[in-house]
């Protein structure tokens, strides 16, 4: 075993072909095809299953590739220190639902650990997909909600894919809406002021299970429904509908725009929001710097969780 053939897993792991990863490496798939079937067979270890799409990571290969990452980011801090060669390109991503502080970390990690190459990828998306993604390692991290009606179903599906979850905070209930509409007077809104009004939500694809729903009371009957797939369509429809769609209420007037205003939900109802990892396959570095990141960009928001 050599630490080329764990840079290669690493690489195919990332980009989940390996046609994309002997690209990215500039050597040539029958080369990296047999270096990684050397390696199964020097460990009796089947690490990535062969697909019509592509290359999946085994339920082995996922804890192998979590300390291939570990390895591969030491020897990377070694020759930086004591050989004056920089990093190679970067690469991190993480899946979640719709939150500003999100992407905020996600600026803060570039702005600190960039560094000249990489390539960072957030994926804003359906909850379902972002337990896909981080159970089979194309994110190391995911952020998304639990509370009291959708918590034993996450859980559970959570518990099936090996994955951990960590809160950051608990937030009340809040609603979105345009700082012109008729709503935005009120100091705090109920289920009746909104009943006239469209209600937005994220759509879920074919996982479209009310436990599956990024907005909390999603079981509740509204008139007037709209669905939508992304953050600025949302907000949008916000203001040229004067709709609302219930949520943490954390929102970052510099990246959403002032247009936009939070006023509490008034129903008995919580969100824990927090962040979930792999729980055989540790994040690496810059996972690891990210998760701090989200730490610090939370750290008071609703009812901060225990460190």
């Amino acid at each position: 075993m050599t630490i080329q053939q764990l840079r290669y897993v690493v690489a195919v792991a990332a980009k989940g072909t390996i046609s994309g990863a002997a690209k990215s490496l500039f050597i040539s798939q029958p080369t990296l095809t047999g270096a990684i079937k050397d390696l199964e067979r020097e460990l009796d270890l089947t690490i990535f299953s062969r697909t019509n799409r592509g290359v999946v990571l085994s339920r082995e290969g996922e804890e192998f590739l979590g300390y291939a990452r570990q390895v591969v980011e030491q020897m990377e801090l070694l020759e930086e220190k004591y050989t004056g060669r920089p990093k190679g390109r970067q690469e991190f991503c993480v899946s979640a639902q719709h939150y500003s502080f999100v992407v905020e970390a996600f600026v803060d990690l570039l702005r600190e650990h960039g560094g000249d190459e990489y390539d960072f990828r957030i994926r804003e998306t359906q909850t379902y997909e972002i337990l896909e993604d981080v159970a089979h390692l194309r994110s190391e991290v995911g952020v998304l909600y639990l509370n009291r009606f959708n918590e034993d179903i996450l859980r559970k599906a959570m518990k099936a894919q090996e994955l951990v979850f960590q809160p950051l905070f608990t937030a009340r209930p809040h609603v979105f809406i345009s700082s012109s509409s008729p709503l935005a007077a009120k100091e705090a809104l109920t289920l009746d002021d909104l009943a006239p009004y469209p209600r937005l939500s994220y759509e879920q694809g074919e996982h479209n299970s009310f436990y599956f729903s990024e907005e909390i009371l999603s079981t509740l009957e509204r008139k007037k429904n709209i669905l939508v797939r992304d953050r600025a369509t949302l907000f949008n429809l916000l203001v040229g509908l004067d709709g609302y769609t219930i949520c943490s209420g954390v929102i970052n007037a510099e990246l959403n725009g002032a247009f936009i205003v939070a006023r509490p939900l008034l129903v008995d109802d919580s969100m824990e929001v927090g962040y979930i990892t792999h729980s055989k396959a540790l994040p690496g570095y810059l996972g690891r710097q990210y998760i701090e990141a989200l730490k610090r960009r939370t750290q008071g928001m609703g009812t901060a969780a225990e460190p």
